[in-house]
């Protein structure tokens, strides 16, 4: 249990450390926002379906490839409904800023709903990970949303303070989002703990919420200022990171 509240600690500190990192780099152009965030997508698919879904493939084996198939699933129509009830600004990321739903909100508290969405299914997964008994490859899931949470953290700064928020607050903002990361990493592990049984399904379901984050924001907003194919190599290579990585500590 120490172990997991330690690494729910550091999942959620990495974004702060982004944040502190990107304070001191507050120019930040679109390109490398783009192949910074594409590298990160890339750890984060790695992490999907490495550490998630195939993990939940195997926990379950062929019989049970309904039910990872239905969690998949799941887990993306579940964040898709967040998405679209809960008011928040929805790119979060680059300098451009995009009013979603109630534009009478004060803008911090759109910018703490769009990152809590975007990182509570990440803190679920680490949790996942760590109620399946395999220690080695949790941390390897745990590591590499810390790994992308460090370039998305850096590259917010810019939005936020463009939109009028204090550093003050913005700090603020990247401490509270980061401990919902560590809530999410803490709900994940319990609930998977509790109940064994549904370990195939929620594996597939954390696999699920990570997939629909990168297909429906990170990849279309890393795609969107003419760095397409420097975005396509830098995602390439942030799943080869992790896949190494993988083979190497599993």
């Amino acid at each position: 249990m120490e172990m997991v509240f330690l690494t729910a600690i550091g999942v959620g500190g990495a974004t702060v450390f982004g944040v502190v990192i990107g304070f001191i780099f507050k120019n930040v152009t679109h390109k490398f926002s783009d192949i910074v965030l594409s590298f990160a997508a890339g750890v984060m698919l790695a992490a999907a379906v490495l550490g998630l879904i195939m993990p939940a493939v195997e926990q379950g084996g062929k019989s049970n490839l309904i039910v990872v198939a239905l969690g998949i699933f799941v887990g993306a129509f579940c964040l898709n409904l967040i998405d679209k009830a809960v008011p928040h600004l929805h790119k979060i990321i680059g300098p451009d800023i995009e009013a979603h739903n109630n534009t009478n909100l004060n803008k911090v508290l759109l910018f703490v709903t769009a990152i809590a969405i975007h990182n509570l299914p990440e803190g679920i997964a680490a949790g996942v990970g760590f109620g399946s008994g395999d220690t080695s490859q949790a941390l390897l899931i745990a590591g590499g949303i810390a790994l992308q949470n460090i370039p998305e953290g850096m590259v917010i700064i810019s939005p936020m303070l463009a939109a009028g928020v204090s550093q003050k607050k913005t700090f603020v903002c990247a401490v509270i989002t980061g401990l919902i990361e560590v809530i999410g990493t803490l709900i994940g592990y319990f609930a998977v703990s509790i109940a064994e049984a549904v370990l195939p399904f929620a594996l597939a379901f954390a696999g699920g919420t990570m997939l629909y984050v990168i297909s429906d924001e990170m990849i279309p907003e890393t795609h969107a200022h003419g760095s397409e194919r420097g975005a396509t190599y830098a995602l390439l290579f942030g799943f080869v990171v992790m896949l190494v990585s993988d083979v190497l500590l599993g």
